[in-house]
């Protein structure tokens, strides 16, 4: 039992680190349809600045193309999110979580971490995601997107591809810090059936 355990701590660690990149390729990827559809759609030039040469009103060639803009600092917070998450998840093989056959509190904090980190990146960003969505469907002008991808060759789509991935990667990620935990409690029961072998090996050795 404590080598197939052993092989998933192996195995469980490795998933949550490639979830974690998950999240990091997720948000290099999350503006693409935006960028390539309504990148252009905004005229700086003809947009309004106030005395301190900030924009105040985007001059929008498509109704609704501000989004484009709307979406950069959160994208930009969701790169971070994802190399922090890797990062924590490196946490894991730094005190050899994968590996060690008995856990000490450095295990026990590094498994908590990753925890940690999931939800909180997932409770931050997927309500956010879900806001930026509904702005897309709502304020973007479709027919208008549609003559201006005809008219300059840029993408004309509709689809919530991006925003709706979102709730698959974070879901991916959720589930291999469950399974972190599984092994987590596997371990536990695993160490305490060993001292209780040890134990009893003593008991009737004296």
């Amino acid at each position: 039992m404590y080598k197939k355990q052993m092989i998933f701590q192996r195995v469980i660690c490795f998933v949550v680190l490639i979830a974690s990149a998950l999240v990091f390729i997720y948000s290099l990827g999350f503006m693409t349809d935006i960028y390539d559809s309504l990148g252009t759609a905004i005229d700086l030039d003809l947009s309004e600045y106030n005395d301190e040469g900030e924009i105040v009103e985007y001059y929008e060639h498509v109704k609704g193309a501000v989004i484009y803009y709307d979406m950069q600092e959160f994208n930009s917070q969701l790169t971070l999110v994802g190399i922090g998450l890797i990062l924590v998840s490196l946490v894991l093989f730094i005190l050899c979580t994968h590996s060690r056959r008995k856990y000490y509190v450095g295990n026990f904090v590094s498994v908590g971490l990753s925890v940690a980190a999931c939800c909180g990146a997932a409770v931050w960003a997927l309500p956010i995601i879900e806001k930026y969505k509904q702005q897309f469907l709502t304020t973007v002008d479709f027919e208008g997107m549609k003559v201006y991808s005809e008219k300059w060759g840029r993408l004309y789509t509709d689809s919530t591809f991006w925003f709706d991935a979102g709730y698959i990667v974070f879901a991916i990620l959720a589930v291999a810090n469950v399974l972190l935990v599984v092994n987590l409690v596997l371990k536990l029961i695993l160490m305490k059936e060993e001292q209780h072998t040890i134990g009893s090996r003593k008991g009737v050795n004296g």
